[in-house]
C-alpha cells in the first residue's frame, strides 16, 4: 500500500499529468490534471491510503456508482473510477471554481437566484432517484462555463429505502439537527440547501439553534420578496416535518413562487 503523498506538478499518474492540488480533506485530495489520452483537463479525487486501509473505499465506489445513475445538467458525472498505481482515483470534469469560492465575491440577486435554481434542481433530481446526498454545502457545488452549477461528491450519500442507516456524517455547519444525531432524511438535504441559499443571499451562515430571524436577515429582506423568504424559512424549520418533504417539493414550491412573481411583474 502506498504512503500518503502529495503529487507534484507534471507528475504522471497513469494517463493523467498532475497540474496542481485543488483541495485536501480527511478522505481524499483533489487535483487538477490533464488527460493525455483524451486531451482534456479533469479533476482527480485521489483516496488517501489510510482511508483504504480503514475500509472506507466503499464510499468512493459508492460515489462512482451513484453518479453514473444521475444524468442531469446540474449533477457532476464521474468520468472514470479505477485503481492507478495502487491509488483509487475518481476522474470528473474540471470546473472553474466551487460555489464557496464564488460566494466570496459580490453577486447580483439575479445571479444568486439563478444559481439557487440550479442547486435546487440538482438536489430534487437526487431525491427523485431516492438518493439523499447527506453533504450539501457550497464546496460540493462546482461552477462551469456559462454559470452552469453542478452538484458533486456523493461519497456520503445513502440510498433511501425503508430504513436509512447513518453515523451523523456530513460537514459541520451544514448539518440538519436530525442528521447530526445520525438520522439523515430527505428533509436534511432540504435544510442544508436552505442554509446554502440563505448564506448566498445574506453572506451569513446561520448557526444552532436556528431561530428566526437569523443573522443577516436584513440583507435577505432587502433582496428577496416576501413569498420567497417564506419559502426559505420553511426550508429551514428546525423540525423535519415542518420543512418541505424533499427536494422535489422544495423545487415545485420555488418554481410556483417564481412563476407568480413573474406574472405580477
Amino acid at each position: 500500500m502506498p504512503q500518503t503523498k502529495k503529487f507534484r506538478a507534471r507528475q504522471k499518474l497513469g494517463k493523467y499529468r498532475i497540474e496542481k492540488r485543488l483541495s485536501s480533506g480527511p478522505r481524499a485530495d483533489v487535483y487538477s490534471a490533464y488527460d493525455t489520452i483524451h486531451g482534456i483537463h479533469v479533476a482527480l479525487k485521489i483516496a488517501k491510503p489510510n482511508i483504504i486501509e480503514d475500509n472506507f473505499l466503499d464510499e468512493f465506489r459508492h460515489e462512482a456508482k451513484l453518479s453514473s445513475r444521475m444524468e442531469h445538467p446540474n449533477v457532476l458525472p464521474v468520468m472514470n473510477a479505477s485503481f492507478i498505481d495502487d491509488y483509487f482515483v475518481i476522474a470528473m470534469r474540471l470546473g472553474i471554481e466551487t460555489l464557496a469560492d464564488r460566494m466570496t465575491r459580490r453577486m447580483s440577486t439575479e445571479r444568486a437566484l439563478d444559481l439557487s435554481t440550479q442547486a435546487i434542481a440538482a438536489v430534487a433530481h437526487a431525491h427523485a432517484n431516492k438518493i439523499i446526498h447527506c453533504d450539501v454545502k457550497p464546496e460540493n457545488f462546482i461552477l462551469f462555463p456559462g454559470n452552469r452549477l453542478r452538484l458533486s461528491d456523493f461519497g456520503f450519500s445513502k440510498i433511501a429505502l425503508r430504513t436509512v442507516k447513518a453515523s451523523g456524517s456530513g460537514t459541520l455547519g451544514y448539518l440538519a439537527p436530525e442528521q447530526a444525531l445520525g438520522r439523515p432524511m430527505f428533509q436534511s438535504d432540504v435544510f442544508a440547501l436552505g442554509l446554502v441559499i440563505y448564506q448566498m443571499f445574506s453572506s451569513k451562515l446561520p448557526e444552532y439553534p436556528y431561530e428566526w430571524p437569523m443573522p443577516g436577515y436584513d440583507r435577505i429582506r432587502s433582496k428577496l420578496r416576501r413569498r420567497t423568504i417564506a419559502w426559505l424559512r420553511k426550508s429551514l424549520e428546525f423540525r423535519p416535518r415542518d420543512r418541505y418533504r424533499d427536494g422535489v417539493a422544495m423545487e415545485n414550491a420555488f418554481k410556483d413562487i417564481r412563476l407568480k412573481l413573474a406574472k405580477r411583474d
